[in-house]
């Protein structure tokens, strides 16, 4: 077997395969269609698609064949995963690298091949679509570009079933965040005896101030939040708005707790909050941080920050208060909500 092109990041290269856990999963149609169109537009009685593992390819899906694999050492779909573009060969017999191979020689006694090689997110060869017939040939050149258009469809449906899955990994996680925070909210009630809201944690004075410091942990900012926004209510201030104050505190919490303090739970965050006369709200969030420029964050809404999956927090917080300053070291952020019922 002659050593891959892509043999220096074959561990890569296979923890990549991996990462998309599709390798021995059942059949899935709308991978089969794929192959069945391959077929067809190719008049090829065998299509597969191909995946190829640390030592076999295995069939995600397959039309012309009943078995699920074979060895990787005589797969035609391990040399063309070696190549930038399509890998056709018009006869095998023909051709000094397979015509000795056990699918040449004997059943099926494969003779054409052709396999368009598809690719993980981050570049990394995974197997092909490919179709097979038992009788010399060519493909022309719509048929060839059809066969490239339908492995760019496969490597998107590979990305959509990543996708997938990792959403319901991330949401069986929050699943489990909230069950931690109720755990910590039962706990909480338990220790302050008759206090039965969680504003009471937190010391009032005259002007209705609050002072709460928290671990930074993700965990702990629905505990504040309920609390803020119990006390806002008690209180009237910024009604109307409390949708908006909820989010521009989680928002401000999650970056003093993602930025400010690296995600370092041994770090504490301060959040106090004022409810000035009856009518707005003021909120405080101060890391110990090293701070940062607020006009140096880029806009979410210009170039490709539109795609970003983050970065649009100050952005948000913006939106949704009447005021937000910074300090002069940018480690704390001040946020004012009116009320909408004056």
């Amino acid at each position: 077997m002659s050593t891959p092109v892509f043999a220096t990041t074959e561990s890569a290269r296979l923890a990549d395969l991996r990462s998309y856990k599709i390798l021995d999963t059942d059949p899935e149609r709308s991978f089969d269609d794929l192959t069945l169109l391959a077929s067809y537009i190719c008049k090829a009685p065998i299509a597969l698609i191909t995946l190829i593992d640390a030592d076999r390819q295995w069939f995600k899906s397959r039309i012309g064949v009943s078995i699920t694999q074979t060895p990787r050492e005589v797969s035609f779909c391990a040399r063309a995963i070696e190549q930038p573009d399509l890998f056709i060969i018009p006869d095998a017999t023909k051709d000094e690298r397979f015509k000795a191979n056990p699918f040449v020689v004997s059943e099926p006694k494969i003779r054409f091949y052709a396999g368009a090689p598809f690719r993980s997110s981050s570049g990394h060869a995974l197997g092909t679509l490919c179709v097979v017939d038992c009788v010399p040939r060519k493909l022309t050149d719509e048929q060839q570009n059809a066969l490239r258009a339908l492995s760019r469809q496969v490597q998107g449906l590979l990305e959509l079933r990543r996708n997938l899955f990792e959403l319901k990994s991330a949401l069986a996680e929050r699943n489990r965040a909230e069950q931690e925070r109720d755990r910590t909210m039962e706990h909480l009630q338990q220790t302050l005896g008759h206090v039965q809201r969680l504003s009471g944690l937190i010391p009032a004075c005259s002007t209705c101030r609050l002072d709460v410091t928290i671990p930074a942990n993700v965990n702990a900012i629905s505990p504040v939040v309920d609390g803020v926004l119990q006390l806002a209510k008690e209180m009237r201030c910024a009604e109307g708005h409390e949708y908006e104050v909820e989010i521009a505190l989680r928002e401000s919490l999650a970056n003093a707790i993602v930025h400010g303090c690296k995600g370092d739970a041994t770090k504490k965050i301060e959040c106090c909050v004022a409810c000035e006369g009856s009518s707005e709200i003021v909120i405080i969030v101060r890391d110990p941080g090293e701070g940062f420029k607020p006009e140096s964050v880029p806009s979410p809404l210009s170039g490709e920050n539109v795609y970003s999956t983050h970065g649009r927090g100050i952005y948000l917080i913006n939106q949704l208060m009447d005021e937000v300053r910074f300090d002069a070291q940018g480690t704390a952020i001040q946020m004012r909500k009116k009320s909408r019922i004056l």
